[in-house]
């Protein structure tokens, strides 16, 4: 089964998504919007960069920083 993207109100009446693996699980969860339009565009927004995301492996300790931080 592929992942799925699943759209929600929380209880502050906020909407929300979260992004389930094949298996059910929870891989990622989206900040709160104000509209339904805009956590659309939201999720559109990470169908449309995440493929072409760079991987920056933080996880070293005398790694360097990315370009961008420096």
């Amino acid at each position: 089964m592929a992942g799925k993207f699943e759209v929600y109100k929380d209880k502050a009446g906020k909407y929300r998504f979260r992004l389930k693996a094949g298996n059910g699980q929870i891989i990622a969860v989206g900040e709160a919007y104000e509209s339904k339009a805009a956590v659309m565009n939201g999720i559109e927004s990470i169908r449309g960069n995440a493929a072409a995301a760079a991987l920056v492996d933080m996880s070293e300790a005398d790694a360097p920083a990315p370009p961008a931080m420096r």
